[in-house]
């Protein structure tokens, strides 16, 4: 929240990690469905190619130092004053996170279950939930309940994998809910933040001190209805999207193995079937 920048920002840190997650889970379970097992990040080598990792350690807290720096400065609407300081409080909290996967990728895994790391994050989610869009009424109330709603989800598909880290659906429901998260944040800065693509008959949210604003100004009650119709109809068109884009990935990565992710390395089904074949005692008969 805050500007359309926050929110070009905030997909590409979503967007690529979702579409990476989905690949190679993807990858994974393909490889070998019987023996596939959620991971908490999909590590490859050499490790520069983990960079969405560390740009996320470095990135993350800076972001938290500029809302509270915000915090500290921002003399407008007090309602966002305290958002600022939410969003900072949010950012530490998914920083921590991303620390606790390193921590757990280079320390004995037996010191730090990934059952717990998942569990944090589906806190870290939850935590979004509630302050996500705190303030923000009306219209773009509504957007951002929609975007809440997509946090919820990801905080549901990590509680699940926390026991359960074989349940593929749940992987492919955290993976498309980061890329829906992503693509409907940049829609939000589109809608409630640009001049450009701002809905017919409304005005952007202002962030500017002297006349800051707490939902879209629309000089008609038409036209705020024609804007929450609007709203509703994209987050649909969003979701029909990504729900083809996975079809599509899948397929592609049935049909072509040179697509697949390293994490999918391993032996196949096939080649477990060959070992288990030879591995198998041979039938005695007895000897007349």
């Amino acid at each position: 929240m805050g500007s359309f920048a926050t929110h070009f920002l905030a997909f590409l840190f979503f967007f690529p990690i979702g579409i990476r997650r989905l690949l190679c889970s993807f990858s994974l379970y393909l490889k070998n469905p019987c023996v596939y097992r959620s991971k908490l990040w999909y590590m490859s080598e050499p490790r520069w190619k983990n960079i969405d990792l560390y740009v996320l350690l470095i990135a993350l807290p800076i972001a938290s130092l500029s809302e509270i720096f915000f915090f500290l400065t921002f003399s407008g609407h007090a309602t966002y004053r305290f958002a600022f300081f939410q969003q900072a409080a949010v950012g530490i909290f998914f920083w921590i996170l991303v620390i606790l996967v390193i921590l757990r990728e280079n320390i004995d895994p037996f010191l730090m279950h990934e059952s717990l790391v998942f569990v944090f994050a589906g806190i870290a989610f939850l935590m979004e939930y509630w302050l996500l869009g705190k303030g923000i009424t009306g219209l773009g109330g509504r957007v951002y309940e929609l975007l809440g709603g997509l946090s919820l989800l990801c905080a549901a598909a990590c509680f699940y994998l926390s026991f359960r880290p074989t349940a593929f659906f749940a992987e492919v429901v955290l993976s498309s809910c980061l890329i829906f998260k992503g693509t409907w944040v940049l829609q939000a800065g589109l809608s409630l933040y640009s001049d450009t693509f701002s809905l017919k008959g409304c005005r952007k949210i202002s962030m500017s001190p002297a006349k800051a604003t707490t939902d879209i100004q629309c000089d008609l009650e038409v036209d705020r209805l024609r804007g929450v119709a609007l709203m509703n109809l994209l987050f649909v068109l969003h979701l029909i999207g990504i729900l083809l884009m996975s079809f599509c990935v899948f397929g592609a990565l049935s049909c072509n193995r040179n697509l697949r992710c390293g994490e999918g390395t391993g032996p196949s089904l096939a080649d477990l079937e060959a070992e288990s074949m030879l591995m198998r005692p041979l039938p005695e008969f007895e000897l007349e």
